[in-house]
């Protein structure tokens, strides 16, 4: 699979690793959400909880594999119109607070549940715990982490909702860069 990105489009390497972390942190979401349907202490809401740290940390590997590909596929393809300089350096204070987010959400969590002192398993590996237990601070953890998930709808709202309003306000190819199988 290319990892370089060309002039007009980001590679399909890129592309894909970007649309998987869509899909997983939907996942995260919904995971967390829809707990509430089931009860306290039954086996289902056990099993989202579960579900919602397996894919927290699937995020983690993903975001760092994407920040290695980023690295490797070379200088981003142009935005054609140009947008003004306002609006580029924007695009990349977002970038860098939706990588931040990326990292630090499944950091926290793994750092709540260490503190905790609950065992992680990710795909039927037993996981380390980054600290030694201490409940008090398991409690700030996630007290920042559940934060932070709140702030990641805004994050993610805002990135969605600026993708769109270049696509069909601004007409320029900022979305298209992105999209699968769309030839420049």
């Amino acid at each position: 699979m290319n990892v370089r990105n060309s002039e007009y489009r980001f590679s399909p390497l890129v592309i894909g690793l970007h649309w998987l972390t869509v899909l997983l942190i939907i996942a995260v979401y919904a995971s967390m959400e829809l707990r509430g349907v089931a009860p306290k202490g039954s086996a289902l809401r056990d099993a989202m909880k579960s579900l919602h740290y397996l894919l927290g940390l699937s995020v983690l590997v993903i975001v760092v594999i994407r920040i290695g590909v980023r690295f490797q596929a070379g200088v981003k393809p142009a935005i054609q119109p140009p947008m003004p300089r306002w609006q580029a350096t924007l695009a990349d204070v977002m970038h860098y607070a939706l990588y931040s987010f990326m990292l630090a959400m499944p950091l926290l969590g793994w750092l709540t549940l260490s503190a905790a002192g609950k065992p992680i398993v990710l795909f039927g590996l037993p996981i380390p715990s980054l600290i030694g237990t201490d409940v008090a601070l398991s409690r700030q953890f996630k007290d920042v982490h559940e934060a932070l998930a709140t702030l990641g709808y805004v994050l993610i709202g805002s990135h969605a909702m600026a993708a769109l309003l270049h696509h069909y306000v601004m007409r320029d190819n900022t979305l298209v860069r992105m999209l699968p199988g769309r030839r420049p």
